[in-house]
């Protein structure tokens, strides 16, 4: 991957510095969200055929696909606190390595036990990824700048819908059967198997700090560590006992938990939600989940790109939450019908989607140092409990019901939540922070 090392005309030195870390950075580590969130959730479209293959209920899909969650909550703190230490490039690559190989691993599944088990070490393998290259960017860029960025990286999760649709589907279809594996365990080794080039890829490209990066000049190094330096200039070091004891550290947990639990709903039900409006090719389910992760892609940059513009930050995040939940509940309604189903699971994704670059400028507003590498990988461990609540959820509502309509009502509930405690809270975020924390703006 190359960098552009040449100025736009009237471009000034800051903006070509930025453009440069941007176009350096952004490109590959959203390719490396991609591979993760597909290992993560393509459980999903395995589902359509591994439980009548292996003879699984609803609740033990649901019971297997959340406790990936348990793992990577009781490694997520530690694993940000060793990437905090010992840097990106390293950390990072391991991470990728022993998740790809966990994730290839699945195929082998013949059990619940064996399910659970590796979903749980997939977790752990995992944990720190995500809050790590939150941490990342904030090495990089300041916070007025960050709401775009984190997006640009965060629609990993919707082009991951777009081509891991199709994608999944197609390998269901085209491999079933080859050497003897079923469609689903060809899934498992394929999309588990570019982790691990990723991960390699990783220890030999990433930089860990702006003084590191070689493409870089002098100049253009001194402009970006001072604008980062200027942007913690009224924010001190913390200890993390101080981190954990703040309420509004914890309500920032609570507001993203209740987002991850719609982010999930439409995660690891979507197919099973197209597959129920009346869809029963796996190829053809796998091509209508590209379209709400398509337009959901669209609806994140524009949205973040408007509250980075305003300065604007709750309402923006609060309205995205509202819209989630708003199409989760005619989804629901209008579950029979094909056309009217996508189009109300189109505006649940953007909605869900789109609220969560926006969400992290809220955390990441007010942390730093080691303080934010324990606050967002807390935030983002106790955020994604949801992912193990949420499918769980769902999978018992439908086992007992016959139906999700009742699970998806649950899961707008939990955004509108997730809305209206950001409103409620975020404004005053600085009021119980220690002293010397401040909030992002808006």
């Amino acid at each position: 991957m190359t960098t552009t090392t040449s100025s736009a005309p009237g471009e000034t030195l800051e903006q070509t510095a930025y453009r440069k870390v941007t176009w350096r950075l952004i490109p590959f580590l959203f390719l490396c969200y991609v591979v993760a969130y597909l290992d993560r959730v393509n459980v999903g479209f395995a589902k359509l055929q591994m439980l009548s293959d292996l003879q699984f209920s609803e609740t033990v899909y649901g019971l297997g696909a959340g406790i990936f969650f348990i793992g990577y909550f009781l490694f997520e703190v530690p694993s940000n606190m060793i990437l905090h230490r010992t840097g990106a490039r390293v950390w990072i690559a391991r991470i990728m390595v022993t998740w790809g190989v966990i994730s290839s691993a699945m195929m082998f599944v013949t059990t619940p036990t064996m399910f659970y088990v590796l979903r749980f070490i997939l977790g752990v393998a995992e944990a720190g990824f995500f809050p790590g290259i939150i941490l990342y960017l904030t090495y990089w860029f300041p916070s007025q700048r960050r709401a775009r960025v984190v997006a640009l990286f965060m629609t990993a999760i919707a082009v991951s819908g777009v081509v891991g649709g199709p994608l999944s589907g197609w390998i269901m279809q085209a491999f079933a059967g080859m050497n003897g594996w079923k469609g689903w365990q060809w899934l498992f080794l394929l999309e588990g198997l570019p982790s691990v080039l990723m991960g390699v890829a990783v220890f030999f490209y990433l930089d860990d700090r702006i003084a590191d990066a070689k493409w870089l000049t002098a100049d253009e190094k001194r402009v970006l560590s001072e604008n980062i330096a200027r942007d913690e200039g009224g924010r001190a070091e913390h200890s993390i006992s101080q981190v954990f004891g703040n309420p509004k550290v914890w309500l920032m947990a609570g507001i993203y938990f209740c987002f991850i639990m719609g982010l999930y709903g439409i995660s690891f039900w979507l197919p099973q939600l197209i597959k129920a409006a009346g869809v029963s090719n796996v190829l053809d389910v796998g091509l209508l989940t590209s379209v709400p992760y398509g337009l959901a892609a669209v609806a994140m940059v524009l949205a973040s790109r408007s509250s980075d513009r305003t300065g604007e930050r709750r309402w923006h995040t609060a309205t995205a939450g509202f819209v989630g939940g708003i199409g989760l509940v005619l989804s629901g309604i209008f579950g029979g019908d094909v056309v009217l189903a996508m189009a109300s699971l189109s505006l649940a994704t953007m909605g869900i989607l789109s609220s969560l670059p926006l969400f992290w400028t809220l955390p990441t507003g007010m942390l730093r140092g080691a303080a934010a590498a324990a606050g967002i990988a807390m935030i983002n461990a106790f955020g994604n409990l949801a992912g193990f609540v949420s499918p769980f959820m769902v999978g018992s509502i439908k086992d007992a019901t016959g139906s999700t309509t009742s699970g998806l009502y649950v899961l707008a509930a939990s955004l509108v939540l997730g809305g209206v405690l950001v409103l409620l809270g975020a404004r005053s975020a600085s009021a119980t922070l220690p002293a010397g924390v401040s909030p992002s703006r808006g």
